[in-house]
């Protein structure tokens, strides 16, 4: 059964653009070989941590979209547990919360169509008579 991962890591600050590169596409070649597909890769680049990791207070970030089942995600993982550059990695799987999104659009779009209809007049609700103030025990 094929899900929909995003795969964020974080590599040295000091890692070369080639040496990323590299790093990327043999991830990227790992994913058909397990029976998957990447979606989408983005190098969001340098950026500072929120807390010191291994010694680092910077690091490049990267993020992959990858669809397949768990044993593509197990393979990513595997190897950037043992890649010495990665220095955080983290996987999420998405394709429920995007169920999720797309029912809620949906919903709304009901909505504005009922709301879009003109409405009848409705009549104004009566008041409700006022609740008794609450009596207060006197203090001696």
């Amino acid at each position: 059964m094929n899900r929909i991962y995003e795969l964020m890591f974080i590599v040295r600050p000091d890692m070369t653009e080639e040496d990323l590169d590299k790093l990327l596409s043999t991830l990227q070649s790992v994913v058909p070989a397990s029976g998957g597909s990447v979606q989408k890769v983005d190098k969001m680049g340098k950026r500072r941590l929120a807390y010191t990791v291994r010694r680092f207070h910077e690091g490049i970030y990267v993020l992959m979209v990858v669809e397949g089942g768990g044993a593509v995600i197990h393979e990513l993982e595997r190897r950037l547990r043992v890649t010495e550059p990665v220095i955080k990695f983290l996987t999420v799987r998405i394709d429920e919360e995007q169920k999720r999104l797309d029912k809620i659009k949906q919903l709304r779009d009901a909505r504005k169509k009922v709301s879009a209809q003109p409405a009848a007049p409705a009549a104004a609700p009566a008041e409700a008579p006022a609740a008794p103030a609450a009596e207060t025990p006197a203090t001696a």
